[in-house]
């Protein structure tokens, strides 16, 4: 009896630990959260995968799909274009936000930036180009129900 229970313990803590290796392992991610009423929205890419999962306004869904290198190198080109890398954060505290934070792992654009204290107001358009390119992602590739 003790086996059987071991046994399914095991295969417990492994499905659950694989279940939510997709929202650690990437290469760029693209995440919104926050707001009065939270609202969830992720996009991870790792190489040509995609996973994109929506929570929130009474909806949840999740997509996997595939981008092209020719959408990447796109956005990487806009990430480059915009500085990503130079975009200052403000340490405004703001509350019931909607926030999006991006995260890239790999590559010339590699860093971490977040506006959930706001951006700077001399890079507000750099960042607002950014999130427009993943947006296009979104609304080019995911088919919401």
């Amino acid at each position: 009896m003790n086996r059987i229970i071991g046994i399914l313990f095991a295969i417990i803590v492994f499905v659950s630990c694989n279940s939510q290796k997709v929202y650690s392992d990437f290469d760029i991610s693209y995440s919104k959260s926050g707001g009065f009423a939270p609202v969830y929205e992720n996009l991870l890419i790792k190489g040509n995968n995609v996973h994109y999962s929506f929570e929130g306004q009474g909806k949840k869904y999740k997509q996997d799909f595939k981008i092209s290198n020719e959408d990447l190198k796109k956005l990487d080109q806009v990430l480059s274009q915009n500085n990503f890398r130079r975009i200052q954060e403000d340490h405004k505290k703001l509350y019931d936000n909607i926030s999006t934070s991006i995260n890239i792992k790999k590559g010339p654009n590699e860093g971490s930036k977040s506006d959930a204290s706001m951006i700077t107001p001399n890079y507000q358009t750099n960042w607002n180009n950014i999130l427009e390119a993943f947006q296009q992602i979104i609304n080019t590739n995911v088919k919401k129900q």
